[in-house]
């Protein structure tokens, strides 16, 4: 098994395009996975594309998975609002999408044993998003845990690692590693809305675009936010 191949799950968003540039400072080849998953916001796989060609990806995967068909959440049932109030502590947001990183992860663990990859790079950050259960340290523990023993790569004691560079970090954080690692964060796409041009409103935006005013980069914010 090659050690210096990962596989990065990249959604077009500022938190999985600098995860996947820090293993690619590490060394490592890597090879994007994104996904099609009914989301109001496909624009993201547009940004996923083009991240992909700016960090010269040895591969990028575009995977059809729709989680639509059974709806559960405000970015995969249009019926429902995208909420615009701000984050409250204690309670899940409508945006969190059953299931949806378990399935993602999944599908990295059997692309990472079938290109001989040990890394699966994970964008998830505990700190921005605590209300998704799928974004949490113990969450992440677990399926390593799960990992190790679903494969025949894990049997064989070589089983992926799941790696996320982010998850203790803040958003201030992780945006001054981008622009030390040159993302083109005006190519990334965070917004949940569905919408050609960033809301500057939903969740996503006011804390992408309230960490890019404190660092004093406005220019990299939606016209909302300024």
């Amino acid at each position: 098994m090659n050690n210096l191949i990962s596989i990065a799950l990249l959604s077009g968003g500022l938190d999985s395009a600098t995860a996947a540039a820090m293993a690619i400072e590490q060394g490592r080849k890597v090879i994007g996975l994104s996904f099609d998953y009914g989301q109001r916001h496909r624009r993201e796989l547009k940004a996923a594309s083009a991240l992909a060609s700016h960090l010269n990806l040895i591969d990028h995967q575009i995977i059809n998975v729709n989680l639509s068909m059974w709806g559960g959440s405000s970015l995969t049932d249009l019926k429902q609002s995208i909420p615009k109030s701000g984050i409250i502590e204690g309670e899940i947001p409508s945006t969190y999408v059953p299931g949806r990183n378990t399935v993602f992860i999944a599908m990295g663990l059997s692309l990472a044993e079938a290109r001989g990859a040990n890394q699966v790079v994970l964008g998830i950050n505990a700190m921005d998003y605590s209300g998704y259960p799928d974004c949490r340290p113990d969450y992440l523990k677990s399926y390593q845990e799960l990992a190790n023993l679903s494969s025949k790569a894990g049997r064989e004691g070589k089983a992926p690692k799941l790696w996320a560079p982010l998850i203790y970090l803040n958003k201030i954080e992780i945006i001054q590693e981008a622009l030390r690692l040159k993302i083109p964060i005006e190519k990334t796409w965070s917004c949940y809305s569905g919408l050609n041009e960033a809301c500057g409103l939903c969740d996503s935006c006011r804390i992408r675009n309230e960490a890019l005013i404190k660092i004093g980069r406005a220019d990299l914010c939606s016209k909302k936010a300024i």
